[in-house]
């Protein structure tokens, strides 16, 4: 007869699923590799079922191992409630919050949000991974996202932040002070053509100056906004990111059909957690305080 996962071995699959790689999660349970390797084979074996398949990138969850991620997951944050009543004050949290957003975010939006949540929180910890590609909340490969996006996913809690505004900057040493149709035509543009084709300065700038000359092509708003500020040519930036940059020049109106509307995400799941929680009210709260200050 197959028994039951207990509290514990429910969260080591948690842990493991998280983590990735057996080293990962020894570091975040507090044990060595080769106890958490015996731990994982026990429990198969009691299941008589695979939970997770091995390969050169790590551990990778079954599906019978994503069905159990759930009721771990209130485990986890039963245990945790226990910890903030006996440990703490109730508005503060321990643990790690990780969260996912672009390097531009990042720079404009989550730092300063962040120095203020982490002094509300001091017993916090933060990861912040920044990035183009795609983070799957659902699989845990963080606990919230800040994304520029027009349809959120609809089985994730998004919260509408406002919208990023942009325009059209170009280094002042290029002695260019706005953007006729000519200029536009002649001047090096930068972009992220190649790699983020459907963003919205992208489509913006094939509708309005479709004889353009992409020269740049690069891998991200930041990577743009780098080359404008080194005076490689002119490109459609941020307004946050361009007007605290010096030596930077606005050569066009704010550029609504180009604005980036921006979402808070969260995994249902993930949100319950108080730390993730917490962080969520604080980031939902800040931020478009931020934004209305482009």
């Amino acid at each position: 007869m197959q028994s039951k996962p207990t509290p514990t071995e429910l969260l080591l699959v948690l842990t493991l699923s998280r983590a990735g790689t057996l080293a990962e999660a020894a570091k975040r349970l507090g044990q060595d590799g080769s106890t958490v390797f015996r731990a994982v084979q026990r429990l198969e074996r009691q299941l008589g079922q695979r939970l997770f398949l091995r390969g050169r990138q790590g551990y990778r969850p079954t599906e019978l191992a994503l069905g159990l991620l759930p009721f771990a997951e209130r485990i986890e944050a039963e245990l945790e409630a226990a910890r903030q009543q006996l440990n703490q004050a109730p508005e503060q949290h321990s643990g790690t919050v990780t969260i996912a957003s672009t390097d531009v975010l990042y720079a404009t939006l989550l730092l300063p949000a962040l120095a203020g949540c982490a002094e509300q929180q001091p017993w916090l910890e933060f990861e912040v991974q920044t990035g183009n590609e795609p983070v799957s909340l659902t699989r845990r490969d963080a606990d919230l996202a800040l994304r520029a996006t027009r349809q959120p996913p609809e089985h994730l809690i998004a919260r509408p932040l406002g919208e990023m505004g942009v325009a059209v900057f170009g280094h002042e040493r290029l002695g260019w002070h706005d953007l006729p149709e000519a200029l536009a035509a002649q001047a090096d543009w930068l972009g992220p053509d190649a790699f983020l084709p459907e963003h919205p300065s992208v489509r913006w700038r094939r509708r309005h100056h479709p004889k353009a000359r992409v020269r740049f092509r690069l891998s991200s708003i930041g990577m743009v906004h780098q080359g404008v500020a080194a005076g490689l040519g002119i490109g459609v930036l941020p307004l946050l990111l361009a007007r605290a940059t010096p030596g930077l020049r606005q050569l066009s109106e704010v550029l609504p059909e180009a604005a980036s509307p921006l979402w808070l995400l969260a995994h249902p799941e993930s949100r319950h957690l108080p730390r993730v929680s917490a962080v969520f009210r604080y980031l939902a709260d800040t931020l478009p305080e931020l934004l209305a200050g482009q």
